[in-house]
């Protein structure tokens, strides 16, 4: 296990870049790192793990061999989280073992506890998890999946913005805004489309 491969998933602001160690059809085990490390935190760690599990060490946005969020862009643990759920989507892992080191640690409880049915075991390094008052946990638990959900959907939709004809680019902004007038329509679209060639 001292042999490891590079890994590479896009992302819509590049890529997040991790390293994998073991056989591809061992059992999945995602490594999380902690504040300000990266993938190599595990080095020395997986050599003397169980060798039938496929270790997968991601770096998290920001870190390590990962791109950086756009300029100005704050780095929640949601947007962790987040992470996560891409890397596992790319790695096609519908169930999956967590370790998470520190900070990786507190995304990789709310990870489970957002998706606990892609999480079979939790390993936890110098962390207790993620903590939430109970009278919170219902309603926490709903808005915060159904975000990451919506995000991670319109990002698999993304297509090429499609070119259509001033008019019947006035007729779908009014459809989806019925409030507007067809001359308040007209105002929005002078700055809030850009004519091509093709419309």
């Amino acid at each position: 296990l001292g042999m490891f491969s590079e890994l590479k998933f896009p992302v819509p602001w590049g890529h997040v870049a991790a390293k994998a160690w073991g056989p591809s059809e061992g059992h999945p085990v995602l490594c999380l790192h902690g504040w300000l490390d990266n993938a190599n935190t595990f080095d020395k760690l997986i050599p003397l793990l169980p060798r039938d599990c496929y270790y997968v060490a991601m770096d998290f946005s920001g870190h390590g061999l990962s791109s950086h969020r756009p300029a100005g862009s704050p780095y929640y643990f949601l947007d962790y989280v987040t992470d996560v759920r891409r890397v596992a989507a790319a790695l096609q892992w519908r169930r999956f073992t967590l370790m998470g080191h520190s900070m990786g640690g507190s995304v990789a409880g709310m990870f489970s506890f957002l998706y606990p049915e892609m999480v079979d075991k939790l390993i936890l390094l110098e962390n207790f998890g993620f903590l939430l008052a109970p009278e919170d946990t219902e309603a926490w638990l709903k808005s915060k999946r159904m975000v990451i959900d919506r995000l991670l959907s319109l990002e698999a939709k993304q297509q090429t913005p499609k070119a259509r004809s001033p008019e019947a680019a006035l007729q779908r902004l009014l459809e989806a805004n019925r409030h507007l007038t067809a001359e308040g329509g007209a105002i929005l679209l002078q700055r809030g489309a850009t004519e091509t060639p093709a419309g």
